[in-house]
């Protein structure tokens, strides 16, 4: 199964990631150090010092989410809470930097977002752990299929009961 590679270029992705957005972020906190120009007002030091320390933990951020995916990679299972959320949270970002990125620097920053998003919610999906009510067994009180104790397909309704038997004929004597 090819999910275990797939973490591993998510893990190498994330940190790719994580260098670039520090290094990109501190470039950026050196340009404008340099121009010495203020913003409305705004401290042109304090602007250059922003930039460098919310590239540094972005990066680390990022790089925190590589780990993840990384120790999902090498132990072949699904990352544990703070991992599945670290994880989350960075699919998250990369489709909200999809979307900005697609305006503001191009369709190849585009795909490039998409494609680290595809690795990530592929690496969520692929160990997903397959525990809750619907993976019980039927007998157990848990429920059934679906996980509503309708263990007949879902076919009385979706009243999430048991399936309607008829009434008892009445005797004649």
């Amino acid at each position: 199964m090819a999910r275990r590679p797939v973490a591993w270029v998510a893990a190498i992705v994330l940190f790719v990631e994580a260098i670039g957005i520090a290094l990109l972020n501190w470039f950026l906190g050196v340009v404008v150090d340099r121009q010495d120009m203020s913003l409305a007002g705004l401290d042109s030091d304090m602007m250059s010092v922003s930039s460098k320390v919310g590239g540094l933990v972005f990066g680390l951020y990022f790089a925190l989410c590589g780990v993840a995916a990384l120790l999902v990679a090498v132990r072949d299972r699904a990352p544990g809470l703070f991992g599945r959320i670290l994880l989350i949270s960075a699919a998250v970002v990369h489709g909200l930097l999809g979307a900005f990125t697609v305006g503001l620097v191009g369709w190849g920053a585009f795909v490039f977002m998409m494609v680290a998003l595809g690795l990530i919610v592929f690496t969520l999906l692929a160990f997903d752990r397959g525990e809750g009510p619907a993976d019980a067994a039927p007998g157990d009180g848990a429920g059934g299929e679906d996980g509503s104790g309708d263990t007949n397909g879902g076919t009385n309704g979706g009243t999430g009961g048991s399936p309607v038997t008829a009434p008892p004929t009445p005797s004649a004597s």
